[in-house]
């Protein structure tokens, strides 16, 4: 797994990874992007912050509260 830093931001594809990146992005949570906005939807992951229109992001403490927990 990649070291996350303690405070900061993540966006989707840091989170679940990417094959089309060079170098590859390898996911920290392997679901599909579909199941991962489900499981915002139902409270399973973290709840996202808007930064923009078109800027989604998590708090990189709530991926790693997230990790604990498993």
């Amino acid at each position: 797994m990649n070291t996350l830093p303690q405070t900061g931001y993540l966006r989707l594809r840091q989170i679940l990874g990417s094959k089309k990146t060079t170098p590859p992005i390898p996911a920290i949570i392997p679901v599909s992007k579909s199941t991962w906005w489900e499981g915002v939807k139902t409270g399973r992951f973290p709840k996202p912050t808007k930064l923009g229109p078109r800027i989604t992001v998590w708090k990189v403490e709530d991926i790693l509260a997230l990790l604990q927990k498993v």
